[in-house]
């Protein structure tokens, strides 16, 4: 479904990401482990065609499709959504508003609504006065009402209790069991792996990809020793 080559990535006249390739299959869920910038961020907004992510080699694919010229609206109706780890506040628009201009399902409008505890917050505006959770929450109400094929996460248990974590993670679950649902997923706690069935992880550290294994055995080893011990896998992804 997504495919990166030998992608090198730029900020600010700095290369963030040198040289990383990825593919993800459709249906698959791939956890992206690393410690704070090394360009996890960076690798999930040019994806997604963020200005300032300047490319300066390589390309990135979704089903077949040449993403690095496409502007970001583009890539959504394509079929990619993002929920970002510090999600906007928007004043003066109703989250049930920006619902129905989503999708015109009432039903799935109202069940998704249910699911996500957010019936309180459909008249209120858009992340404006929302707890960490209940912003969480709201965002990924946003994002799988857009139904798209890859969803790209960013830290989706950043600033939640696991209650909440506990909730996103059940409808989490039930989304990625839809036939053909991709994504690819930044975890710093590693909770959000208690409720999703991920197969492969891999580390990105200085811009580059150290290793790929089992996301939990990965998660359990960082925990353990550390980010610095990655370099030290005996099958190295460059």
């Amino acid at each position: 479904m997504l495919k990166v080559e030998n992608l090198t990535v730029e900020i600010g006249g700095k290369d963030i990401i040198q040289d990383i390739n990825l593919e993800i299959k459709k249906g698959e869920v791939v956890i992206l482990f690393g410690p704070n910038g090394c360009g996890k961020t960076t690798l999930l907004k040019t994806i997604m065609g963020f200005s300032g992510y300047r490319i300066k080699s390589g390309n990135i694919i979704f089903k077949d499709k040449p993403l690095n010229n496409l502007a970001i609206e583009e890539r959504v109706k394509l079929g990619i959504g993002i929920m970002y780890q510090h999600p906007p506040k928007i004043r003066g628009v109703k989250l049930q508003q920006l619902a129905q201009y989503l999708t015109k399902d009432e039903k799935e409008i109202s069940e998704l609504t249910e699911k996500l505890t957010l019936q309180e917050h459909l008249k209120r505006d858009v992340n404006v006065d929302f707890s960490g959770g209940e912003m969480k929450r709201s965002e990924l109400f946003q994002v799988l009402l857009q139904d798209p094929e890859l969803l790209l996460l960013d830290e989706p248990e950043s600033g939640v209790d696991i209650e909440n974590i506990g909730v996103m993670g059940g409808v989490l679950n039930e989304y990625f069991k839809q036939a053909g649902k991709s994504a690819l997923i930044i975890t710093h706690t590693g909770y959000i792996l208690d409720y999703i069935n991920a197969k492969r992880g891999c580390v990105l550290l200085d811009g580059k990809f150290w290793c790929v294994g089992d996301p939990k055995e990965m998660f359990g080893a960082i925990r353990k020793s550390g980010y610095d011990k990655c370099k030290e896998c005996i099958c190295p992804q460059h």
